[in-house]
């Protein structure tokens, strides 16, 4: 019989047709997916020395039996047995619920294994396993399953040995030799076998090492060949344009660049200048200076004879970003347009006139701009502010109005390193990683809710000296299944607190209704606006130096952040209070992190440290691959490495040529990846 992994599981002996189903449901169709069904986690069954075992843990013991069973019964078909047995010449108990069938396995003078919990101080063992005979070294480790249906651990155990048994003589090598060599990695085969029997921790560590270096090579090779499809099928536009005059622009800023600025706007202009199509992420935290380096961006665009457009998620940041282009492009013949929802009649046909025959260089807007009576004569490049806020079909709708114009992406979220080079690994992502000289640091404090009236009469000191304040809930009304405040009530709470303007805005409120609000917020007819989190991206109101978040232990390290820094936008000391009483160990550590610094990027890798990559982005719409084994936060190193070995390789020629190279090939192959490749 002509045997190989794509055979169906019902190859195996014992899993017939129903069982056959049960596998199917949770994804195990081939012996492929069986072996490649990794354990999540493994039950040590180790035995340590008695002083060594911790309070509380799962421990394995082995001795001899010293006493009958004395058994309880207490309720309907309840038990409680106990023994005592003899362990390195200290006399223990073992206590068993509701198995008095084991009664007569234990026999005085026999040797057994147990694994339970232990109780150091009472010298007792919980039972959970329990084998007659002494250890067997081999299975001190022993692998979990994550299972489904009818499926149990044990029968996955089962199967998969029955599959390494049978099959591993066709687990094939996947890496290239000189990998495995430089590495100091076990083979494939090697590692499957250590990853399911584990002789020792060691061997489980270099088969793990192995096993989640190949799946996140395969992954950034995928990605890192993507992106070479994408630019070497894009006939993309070399934007000409005088450096001279690039250094002149800047020369005459009224602030100077950042380090990290500069080092930006030479990788953008670089792009602009190379035929192939900028695909590129731009990251950097509140106050960073994006919008400067989007505007330098956008001059050199112009001076190549080209237009651009910047899409924004709202009326009011569109205001603002095109009030400071017109700002900072004073000194030029650039000529900047505003298109949103709010553009009506003869301003709107006046707009769209100009921009379709050249007369605006620069449009600045917000869905407006993917109408489709707005037309471009000469559209060259295309920016995206917070693109998390736009679908990939509006943000297409947009680039497809030029003739394949260079793409920036822009978000002020801070995307951990480990998450950006994975999510947007077809993407060339540019940090802005410093923040400008002479900016106020925003004080943090975290306070409990008994001071809620010290916090309230700090508010009032503000406002009395002409400032406002942001006060955010992680609700919009009451909840009976939170215990959380909410927007509606605090608002009512504050209305009658405070003698000057109290608003009130949420998600609920229709887009106009919200446009209002923020509007009379940003030009202080409103001096304390009561929010949920829709403030948290794209609010520019530098008069307002407070913000005080209700339940902060409620929200992500990354979420308090960028609710932050809605404050601290003017020349003013600014102010967040986190008004929480967290009760676990989490929610205390992240307000302690929050008090302690204002780096972005430090706060985002915490935050997933904490939470997790479902959470960091929101599970459904993270765009995280399903990976089996590798972890891209717990295994950043080896993400780091496997990406930068792909895009070495899929740079090389002999990558595309080498036999060396041909499993890997055939890996793109069979995903799809190499259609139109092409061979430098």
């Amino acid at each position: 019989m002509n045997r190989t992994l794509n055979q169906p599981v019902s190859i195996l002996k014992g899993i017939g047709e129903e069982k056959e189903k049960e596998l199917n449901k949770i994804g195990l169709f081939t012996i492929a997916d069986l072996l490649q069904h990794f354990p999540y986690r493994y039950e040590n069954h180790e035995v340590l020395p008695i002083e060594e075992l911790r309070h509380d843990d799962r421990v394995t013991v082995s001795g001899t039996i010293q006493t009958e069973p004395a058994i309880r019964f207490y309720g309907k078909k309840k038990s409680r047995m106990t023994v005592r047995l003899m362990v390195e010449n200290i006399l223990i108990t073992a206590v068993f619920f509701n198995r008095a069938f084991l009664k007569n396995k234990i026999k005085r003078g026999e040797t057994v294994t147990l694994t339970g919990k232990w109780d150091k101080y009472k010298l007792t063992i919980t039972v959970q396993d329990f084998k007659q005979g002494s250890p067997d070294p081999t299975k001190q480790l022993e692998a979990v399953y994550s299972t489904g249906g009818n499926v149990t651990v044990k029968q996955l155990r089962r199967y998969i040995h029955s599959a390494l048994t049978e099959y591993s003589t066709h687990i094939k090598e996947s890496l290239p030799s000189s990998f495995l060599v430089s590495y100091k990695l076990p083979s494939r085969k090697e590692s499957y076998t250590a990853v399911h029997r584990p002789e020792n921790k060691e061997k489980l560590k270099h088969a793990r090492r192995r096993l989640v270096y190949e799946e996140l090579l395969f992954f950034q090779l995928k990605m890192q060949a993507f992106k070479r499809q994408e630019r070497l099928s894009s006939h993309g536009r070399v934007h000409s344009f005088d450096e001279e005059k690039i250094t002149t622009f800047i020369n005459k800023l009224p602030f100077s660049l950042t380090n990290a600025q500069i080092r930006v706007i030479e990788e953008i202009t670089q792009d602009l200048r190379d035929p192939l199509k900028m695909n590129r992420l731009l990251q950097g935290d509140v106050g960073s200076g994006k919008t400067v380096v989007a505007a330098i961006a956008m001059y050199a665009v112009y001076l190549s004879g080209s237009q651009s457009a910047l899409m924004v998620p709202t009326e009011i940041l569109a205001e603002q970003h095109y009030q400071g282009l017109k700002e900072l492009l004073s000194n030029t013949n650039v000529k900047i347009s505003l298109l949103t929802g709010s553009t009506k009649g003869k301003r709107k046909r006046e707009v769209n006139a100009s921009v379709e025959d050249g007369d605006t260089h620069i449009v600045v807007g917000t869905h407006a701009l993917i109408q489709e009576d707005v037309a471009f004569l000469n559209l060259g490049l295309v920016i995206t502010d917070e693109q998390h806020r736009f679908g990939v079909e509006q943000r297409r709708v947009l680039r497809d109005k030029g003739y394949e114009p260079d793409v920036l992406f822009m978000t002020a979220t801070p995307i951990p390193r480990t998450l950006a080079i994975t999510v947007f690994g077809d993407m060339d992502v540019s940090i802005i990683d410093e923040l400008p000289a002479g900016r106020k640091t925003i004080e943090t404090y975290w306070v409990k809710p008994p001071v809620l009236e010290r916090v309230l009469r700090f508010i009032q000191k503000e406002v009395n000296n002409g400032r406002q304040a942001y006060v955010i809930c992680p609700l919009i009304e009451e909840s009976d299944k939170l215990d959380v405040q909410n927007a509606i009530d605090v608002h009512a709470q504050l209305q009658q607190y405070f003698s000057c303007k109290v608003g009130l805005i949420h998600g609920r409120l229709a887009a106009e209704e919200k446009e209002q609000i923020m509007e009379a917020f940003s030009t202080n007819d409103i001096q304390i606006l009561v929010s949920t989190t829709v403030v948290e991206v794209g609010v520019n109101v530098p008069n307002a130096t407070v913000m005080v978040i209700y339940d902060a232990d409620r929200f992500g390290l990354s979420q308090l952040h960028q609710l932050r820094g809605r404050v601290g936008r003017g020349d003013q000391q600014s102010y967040c209070i986190l008004l929480a009483d967290p009760k676990g160990e989490t929610g205390k550590e992240r307000m302690q992190i929050m008090q302690e610094t204002e780096d972005g990027f430090v706060l985002s890798e915490k935050d997933l440290e904490l939470r997790g990559p479902g959470d960091f982005f929101g599970s459904k719409q993270s765009g995280l691959p399903d990976f089996k084994i590798a972890d891209p936060v717990h295994d950043y190193r080896a993400l780091e490495t496997a990406r930068q070995d792909a895009a070495r390789l899929i740079k090389s020629k002999e990558f595309w040529t080498a036999a060396e190279y041909s499993s890997l090939r055939h890996y793109l192959d069979k995903s799809g990846v190499l259609s139109g490749q092409k061979i430098d």
